[in-house]
Formats: C-alpha cells, sequence, structure tokens
C-alpha cells in the first residue's frame, strides 16, 4: 500500500501489441513516449467518484483534491525472449495492483496470453527468491557473526521457492508468519492484486472467452480500448453520436479505474469546506486515528476526537446543519472504524 498521501501505483504489464500503452493513455490522457519504451512511462489518474463531484458542486471550494492513482507502463514483454522480461517486470515491483492487458483481436490467443503473464510473473518472483538463497548461501560460508541468522533465513525461504518452482503463486501458499516477514521486501508479484483487462477490436466481445478468463481467478474487465481512444480524440459535441455508431454503451475509463482503486479494498473518506474539498483513500478496517494519521501527523498524536457525518445525507440534506438537525451527525473516538464515504472533523491539540 502507498504511503499516507501517496497515490496508489497501478503496473500495466502485457505482451507486445497487446494494447497496454493505448490503455495507458486512455486513463492517464498522456500519450505512449517513444523515449520511454523501455524504461516505462508514469502518469496520473484521477479516481472517478460522484460524491466528490457532489461535495465539490456543494462547498464550491477554492481548491479540489481527488483521489489518485500513478500509473506505471512497462516495457512489452517478449514471448520470444522470456529471459528479459523479469527486468522489464522489475519496474513495477512497488505497484500495488497489477493489471494485465490482453489482446482479444485477430492473431492474439487471449487465453494463452493470459496464463503465459501469470508464468511470467511467477519466475520473476522465483528468480528473486532464488537469487537471495544464493546471497545467503555465499554469505553464511563467511566467518561472521551473523551466520546462523543466514541459515534461518535460507531455511524459510525455499520453501517459497520450491512452490514457486511448481509454477504456484505465492498468494496461494499457506505462508507462516516467518515467511511472511522474510518475503516482505521482495514485494512479489503473484502476492499483488491483479486486473485483467481484455482489449477488443470492438465493443462486441466473446461471452464465453470471458468466464474462461476469470475461472482463472482474476477479476476481469473488457474494453475496446482503441476505439475509446478514437472517441476520446474528437470534440466533445460529437463523442456522443459517434460513440453511438461504433455501439459503445459508455466510456469504459470510470469502470476500469473504480476496478482498478477497489480491487485493492480501500475506501475513500473525505474532508469538504469552502477552502478545499478533498478525497483520502485508507486501506478498510482502518480507525478515525488511522485517518487522522493519513491527514497529517500532528492530527494523530494530538487525536482528541472524530466529528463524522456520511456524505451521502450530506449531499442529499444541503448543509450540515440539516445533517445534524437529523441526528445523522456522529461523534467518535480514535477505535472508530471509518466507513466508506464518511465526511471526516478531526478534533486534536499538540
Amino acid at each position: 500500500m502507498p504511503d499516507a498521501g501517496s497515490p496508489m501505483k497501478a503496473g500495466l504489464v502485457g505482451y507486445q501489441a497487446g494494447g497496454k500503452s493505448s490503455l495507458f493513455e486512455l486513463l492517464t490522457g498522456v500519450k505512449p513516449d517513444p523515449s520511454k519504451t523501455h524504461v516505462g512511462q508514469h502518469g496520473m489518474a484521477v479516481v472517478p467518484d460522484e460524491r466528490f463531484d457532489g461535495l465539490v458542486e456543494l462547498f464550491r471550494p477554492r481548491k479540489i483534491s481527488p483521489a489518485k492513482i500513478e500509473l506505471v507502463d512497462t516495457p512489452g514483454l517478449s514471448r520470444d525472449r522470456s529471459e528479459a522480461n523479469a527486468q522489464r517486470l522489475g519496474i513495477i515491483r512497488e505497484s500495488a495492483v497489477i493489471v494485465h492487458v490482453i489482446g482479444a483481436y485477430a492473431g492474439f490467443n487471449p487465453l494463452a496470453d493470459a496464463r503465459a503473464l501469470d508464468e511470467e510473473l511467477i519466475l520473476a518472483d522465483l528468480q528473486a527468491v532464488t537469487n537471495r538463497i544464493e546471497r545467503l548461501e555465499k554469505d553464511a560460508k563467511k566467518p561472521r557473526p551473523d551466520r546462523e541468522e543466514l541459515h534461518t533465513e535460507r531455511e524459510v525461504l525455499e520453501p517459497v521457492a520450491g512452490w514457486l518452482g511448481q509454477g504456484r503463486p505465492a498468494r496461494e501458499m499457506s505462508l507462516t508468519d516467518r515467511q511472511h516477514d522474510a518475503i516482505r521486501s521482495f514485494s512479489l508479484f503473484t502476492m499483488k492484486q491483479q486486473l485483467l483487462v481484455i482489449n477488443t477490436s470492438e465493443s462486441a466481445y466473446d461471452e464465453e472467452l470471458v468466464a474462461k478468463l476469470a475461472a482463472l481467478g482474476t477479476r476481469v474487465v473488457v474494453a475496446p480500448v482503441g476505439l475509446e481512444l478514437e472517441v476520446q480524440a474528437l470534440p466533445e459535441v460529437d463523442r456522443d453520436v459517434f460513440a453511438n455508431e461504433l455501439g459503445l454503451a459508455g466510456s469504459s475509463r470510470k469502470r476500469l479505474l473504480r476496478a482498478i482503486f477497489e480491487i485493492t479494498d480501500q475506501i475513500l473518506f473525505f474532508t469538504a469546506n469552502e477552502q478545499e474539498v478533498h478525497a483520502w483513500t485508507l486501506k478498510r478496517g482502518s480507525t478515525a486515528l488511522d485517518a487522522a494519521g493519513s491527514i497529517h501527523s500532528d492530527l494523530a498524536r494530538g487525536f482528541i476526537r472524530a466529528e463524522i457525518m456520511p456524505v451521502a445525507d450530506l449531499l442529499r440534506l444541503g448543509s450540515e446543519r440539516e445533517v445534524k438537525a437529523a441526528g445523522l451527525h456522529h461523534v467518535e473516538g480514535k477505535d472508530y472504524e471509518i466507513q466508506d464515504g464518511d465526511e471526516l472533523l478531526v478534533r486534536f491539540s499538540v
């Protein structure tokens, strides 16, 4: 997960010509830079949220701060030179989410590509773990005071390497606490949340294929990325007409961004007034103290109480005064579990 205040990071991966860079452009509005083909490209996208839009309309603030996702477009993977793919994937080791982009048009086999991509991630993880084991073995032969610890770490990691060596993702392994601790620094790909985007050449798609892909255990979203880029490039007054001609029921952009955000099991809470409306991301199950700390460390250090009102009620009733009059405003302590859509005011003293 990202540090407090930092945008969530999602890495786009896929084989060459699958439409990965087109998806990056659709989501961020940033055109792919050919000079960054081999190093990856970064871009930002706003997490779409109607509640945030409603708060902006209600308060008309001087500043708005929507929640954002940082997207990283990795170099396209090679089907012929698999040994180079682990290095290309290394660009997104620190991403919270992996977005597989699979082409579903003439000449492509989406089911085979999806399985092959899973294998690439497992192989990259296996390489990271075995490299560490080899290093531990080498260091443990030297006369150093921590040799016992090195032996122990190697013994903890060897079953993980064995599991990955069988072609099985780390998330399916019953890891011990010590194994969790040992692999944490690796940021293993097969421990991350994953989304599969099927890039189609037209608005219609093969529902049977989608069902087979979903059976692999990953959430699937279908999008005609190329067509939607064409629509997005048109003057705004022409977009609806052209989209209808192509059979596009609506833009996939918001749907894709929401899907990327939701699979991380995060929620949004809000702070809102005439100065600023701000959407904050928080891991589901977090407390009011956690939320205060994500806003500013001083709020957590001097936390007294949190004043809460649901944004849905605030937008429905039209003012904070009306929410309080309806008895829908409540005061909570530091252990209160923040709910998705809470509007928060932290009282503190430092």
